[in-house]
């Protein structure tokens, strides 16, 4: 029975383009789809550069939407590339410009998030080098050097990942 609902509830491959209209009506939603995926991206790097995390993270579930609904149009896509390229092979070089734009957007986004992240992850280490050194006693040995920490004395920094 299990099988039977799992069968029930896969969705239907995707056919190919058959109809110069159908392929206008793929690029149209295509590009309609990278705009939207653009447009939400453009919005959280401009948030995380402006250090607005919190509001940057409310923006995961659209983003994740439109990145189905962007998947989904790609896989059309790749199973009718045969057809676009023999009939409409001016749609499917627009296509290709349009998506290097998109990709180069997406590139400036990785880049903001990858600069995001190291900059948290030094602060945090910052903060448990501090931690650490002040938790150090500060005492010598009968030699009169400063005596090396135990491991007891180091004590980890603990923070929750959850904002």
């Amino acid at each position: 029975m299990n099988h039977a609902l799992r069968q029930q509830a896969a969705p239907a491959a995707p056919r190919a383009v058959a109809t110069p209209g159908e392929a206008r009506e793929l690029a149209d939603g295509l590009m309609k789809v990278m705009n939207d995926l653009l447009a939400i991206i453009d919005q959280e790097t401009a948030l995380v550069r402006a250090g607005r995390i919190r509001e940057a993270i409310k923006l995961e579930a659209p983003k994740a939407d439109i990145s189905k609904r962007y998947i989904t149009m790609i896989s059309l896509l790749k199973i009718s590339q045969t057809y676009l390229a023999g009939t409409t092979p001016d749609l499917l070089q627009a296509l290709r410009k349009h998506h290097d734009v998109f990709r180069a957007m997406l590139q400036v986004n990785l880049t903001v998030l990858a600069t995001a992240h190291a900059v948290s992850e030094g602060i945090v280490r910052g903060v448990n080098a501090e931690m650490q050194r002040r938790n150090i006693p500060q005492t010598y040995t009968a030699a009169g050097r400063q005596a090396q920490p135990g491991r007891a004395n180091m004590t980890p920094l603990v923070m929750s990942r959850s904002l």
